[in-house]
């Protein structure tokens, strides 16, 4: 299959000034074209500027840092998308999501353990694609002005950054995201689904075995620092103490 990018053919500083502050430029990579229509058209409805590859290859890296959210499928024929994940974590600060066919809860912890924020699995609404999305967008532009403290733990909302001992503990945005949620509404308990709707303001069903393997990587961060501020409460959820 030939290789194949669809761009806005405007420049990309003026369509951003066109589209205003609410408009998001996203990058999509998927070696399946339906899928990148479907989702390309699904996007430019809510406003966003979308640009799609075939090969991660093709993707400037040099370009990266202007793309605000990216869309990217793991099994591609020159690279996978773990690969590239890995590769362009360090490079972007933007959300990853993951479209892909693959269910195993193994494949889930690996890619959210590389930096990725959000994982879809193939046949999926679009509706809900663009929900998870536009979700990611709102939280990603709203700002922070407060922190957090809590004995040994502080968490800086304008930073976006959760320290022990004064010590930067390396959490990925998502998980960050739920250490959060939870510690702004400390000693309540909440079910997986719950974290999962408030955290990504998502609607319809919760992907509640997301929130159980960030929870994992968050406990297995924090171990390193003797604290575990999460709690289990068996059979309903998690709580901040």
């Amino acid at each position: 299959m030939t290789d194949f990018c669809f761009s806005a053919f405007m420049d990309y500083d003026i369509l951003k000034k066109l589209g205003g502050d609410t408009m998001a430029t996203i990058l999509m990579i998927d070696d399946e074209r339906p899928i990148l229509e479907l989702v390309k058209n699904g996007l430019q409805k809510d406003g966003h500027l979308v640009t799609v590859y075939t090969s991660a290859a093709q993707v400037p890296l040099d370009k990266l840092n202007r793309y605000d959210l990216i869309i990217l499928d793991i099994m591609m024929p020159d690279i996978d998308g773990f690969s590239y994940c890995d590769k362009i974590r360090s490079l972007v600060d933007c959300p990853i999501l993951f479209l892909t066919a693959k269910t195993m809860e193994n494949d889930i912890t690996f890619g959210l353990g590389l930096g990725a924020d959000d994982y879809l699995t193939k046949p999926f609404r679009i509706t809900e694609l663009r929900a998870r999305v536009n979700a990611h967008l709102r939280r990603e532009h709203r700002e922070r002005h407060i922190a957090l403290t809590f004995d040994r733990i502080k968490i800086d909302l304008s930073a976006k950054e959760l320290r022990v001992d004064n010590i930067p503990v390396p959490l990925t945005k998502s998980e960050y995201l739920i250490c959060e949620y939870l510690a702004s509404n400390k000693g309540q308990v909440f079910s997986k689904e719950q974290i999962y709707e408030a955290t990504f303001s998502l609607y319809g069903e919760s992907d509640s075995s997301t929130i159980s393997t960030h929870i994992k990587n968050i406990r297995s961060k924090f171990e390193k620092t003797g604290v575990q501020p999460i709690v289990t409460v068996w059979g309903i959820g998690y709580r901040w103490e």
